[in-house]
């Protein structure tokens, strides 16, 4: 059974999604329509309810690392990515260069940057804490001003800056 609900957020209203292996997805607002040829129904299971409860605390500020059953879609090499997201440290940032030397592929950082935007699982799997070499706020899926909210909520980005290495 596949299953989604909806949550509110101080970043909006997440949508989340999990199969009967674990945690599938989380979109940022505006929801996605589901995947064609897939049913996907409304409604709660024990993986939703664990990660709203786990999405709640790391929100209030009293959890850093997530403990949910992920079922991520993606190649082997994105799997690979998303896997190494969730070495990065809380309150702590990588390059993209740092992630690809992680996984062993130090001249694809291109690719790895690539599937970092793929990244269904954002905030569980922190691609929020993936930055340019020079400290710069890159690309997100939910937009720069909801990955400064993340990384100063982990403690990582000064208030009131936009990059970690301000000119």
């Amino acid at each position: 059974m596949k299953n989604f609900m909806h949550m509110d957020t101080p970043i909006g209203v997440l949508t989340l999604a999990a199969d009967d292996i674990g945690l599938c997805r989380i979109d940022f607002p505006p929801p996605p329509p589901p995947p064609a040829g897939e049913e996907w129904l409304e409604g709660s299971n024990d993986v939703l309810v664990e990660t709203r409860r786990q999405l709640e605390e790391y929100f209030a500020g009293k959890r850093r690392d997530f403990d949910l059953p992920l079922s991520p879609h993606g190649t082997d090499f994105q799997r690979n990515v998303w896997a190494t997201l969730a070495a990065i440290p809380y309150g702590r940032t990588w390059s993209y260069r740092d992630l690809a030397l992680r996984i062993g592929k130090p001249s694809a950082m291109r690719a790895v940057g690539a599937a970092n935007g793929r990244n269904p699982l954002p905030i569980v799997l922190p691609c929020h804490r993936v930055i340019g070499a020079d400290g710069s706020l890159t690309g997100f899926g939910g937009g720069l001003p909801t990955k400064a909210f993340l990384l100063r909520l982990e403690g990582s980005l000064p208030e009131g800056s936009r990059d970690l290495f301000p000119v």
